[in-house]
């Protein structure tokens, strides 16, 4: 029987829930192979082990141990699809804690032009969890509130004013939701919209830990983001959750969304 963390269970009678236990925590997180693993899992996809031992240079075996600590940490969750099991992060609040991570680890160093190439990909574009983020997502949410498809907020992370928004999470300050003439044009675009009694969709955010501004998060976040690469307008980066901007994609946001030239 696996215990959470690897932590050994209390009797019932003797059980309490004391402070966070952040070393346990950072124990899971302190190899290098797992937090590249996790790293590969953040755009929320799910991918099955050979995957994750490659993306973490890994044998086969040695990524089966790596795998199981992050399941016994509750970080990961896997399911079964035929002969083979996938693996995903076990909720976006572990795609949230990769973002928080992010901005505080130190940047890995820049030995080559394509990881410069990567490390520059990643600040214009990027998963969180399983929504655009980057300098491109901010420059999207922003335009959205400016053709006064969104309402609610400017888009800006006001830190003099924050209650309860941080960095690299989701956002709690700001009641965003959909306008009409919005839920119209997503309707138009073929962008799942969920099931709402009523006019008004209420939107979720996160503060993006680049741009340090709102972007698009949630249901809503997620469709259009899908819509996307459905589309071809975004294209993931091998080992990273960089994205790369499509000409067509670029051409599209200016088109769809008032939004050229693109970020750069």
């Amino acid at each position: 029987m696996r215990h959470h963390l690897g932590m050994t269970s209390l009797p019932t009678s003797q059980s309490s829930a004391g402070d966070a236990d952040l070393a346990a925590l950072g124990a899971v997180l302190s190899e290098p192979a797992r937090a590249r693993m996790l790293l590969a899992l953040g755009d929320g996809r799910a991918l099955p082990a050979t995957t994750l031992a490659a993306e973490a240079g890994v044998s086969a075996s040695t990524a089966s141990a790596h795998l199981g600590r992050l399941l016994d940490a509750g970080l990961l969750s896997v399911r079964q699809q035929g002969r083979y099991r996938y693996y995903h992060l076990a909720g976006p609040e572990i795609g949230e804690l990769i973002e928080v991570l992010a901005r505080l680890a130190p940047a890995t160093p820049v030995r080559s032009l394509r990881e410069g190439t990567r490390a520059y990909a990643l600040r214009r574009a990027r998963t969180c969890y399983d929504h655009l983020a980057g300098r491109v997502g901010v420059a999207l949410f922003r335009a959205l509130i400016e053709q006064q498809l969104v309402a609610g907020g400017d888009g800006l992370h006001h830190p003099e004013r924050a209650g309860n928004d941080h960095v690299s999470a989701g956002g709690r300050d700001v009641q965003y939701h959909l306008t009409q003439e919005g839920r119209a044009r997503l309707d138009e675009l073929g962008v799942a919209l969920p099931a709402r009694a009523g006019d008004v969709i209420p939107l979720r955010y996160c503060v993006d830990w680049t741009e340090q501004a709102h972007h698009l998060s949630g249901a809503v976040g997620r469709s259009l983001t899908a819509w996307m690469f459905d589309r071809a307008w975004l294209e993931r980066m091998p080992r990273t959750r960089a994205l790369r901007l499509t000409e067509t994609g670029a051409r599209g946001l200016g088109t769809q969304f008032g939004l050229a030239p693109p970020p750069a």
